[in-house]
């Protein structure tokens, strides 16, 4: 099975008709998809001025979506090499305690759902770098938050458990993205609550 690079290296190969290449970035997402697949892929398209469903896009536009994949993808890997060694080095001073950066850093080691949103169609506008970004600085400093971590949006909905999001959490009404419970205050979580069941998200 092809990594992640050698599908990169597809995507940007000229000899290669533009659906391969486009076949090529999707297969990327199942490496690297930091809203989870769809979203990810809808993020991509939306910025690059494709389709979502065009077989047959222009491969210009398709190596603009593989740049900023790539830039997350960058970003994160680093943070993942630096987390791995504050790790190795808590736990040779004794601190082996687990912390709700360590409980968000498992669920979202490899770099899928890293910032899970409330649909595939909702998702942050900014790059994936920028988003990324902002969601590390905001569980590196482990102070709970009333707004959310991304957006700055002061207003979450208590997203139901489905079978397609097995994991309920309050999302953000302005981006869409779902908040880890961890960095955000009781008030803000409460106020979630309330928000859960009265169609926060109708007019999305």
């Amino acid at each position: 099975m092809a990594g992640f690079r050698a599908l990169a290296e597809q995507v940007r190969n000229p000899r290669l008709v533009a659906a391969q290449r486009r076949t090529a970035l999707r297969k990327c997402l199942e490496r690297f998809a930091p809203y989870g697949h769809r979203a990810t892929w809808h993020h991509l398209c939306t910025r690059a001025g494709i389709a979502t469903q065009d077989r047959d896009p222009d491969p210009e536009r398709l190596i603009a979506a593989l740049t900023e994949l790539e830039e997350a993808r960058a970003l994160w890997l680093a943070y993942e090499e630096e987390f791995a060694a504050r790790r190795r080095k808590e736990k040779h001073d004794g601190i082996r305690q687990p912390s709700a950066i360590d409980d968000w850093h498992r669920r979202t080691w490899g770099g899928c759902d890293i910032v899970p949103c409330e649909s595939p169609q909702r998702h942050p506008a900014a790059r994936l770098a920028v988003v990324l970004r902002r969601m590390i600085v905001a569980m590196e400093t482990g102070r709970p938050r009333q707004d959310c971590p991304v957006c700055g949006g002061r207003h979450f909905a208590w997203l139901p458990e489905t079978a397609e999001a097995p994991a309920p959490g309050p999302a953000c009404r302005q981006c869409g993205v779902l908040a880890p419970v961890s960095v955000l205050t009781r008030e803000a979580l409460t106020s979630a609550g309330r928000a859960h069941g009265a169609g926060a998200f109708a007019a999305a």
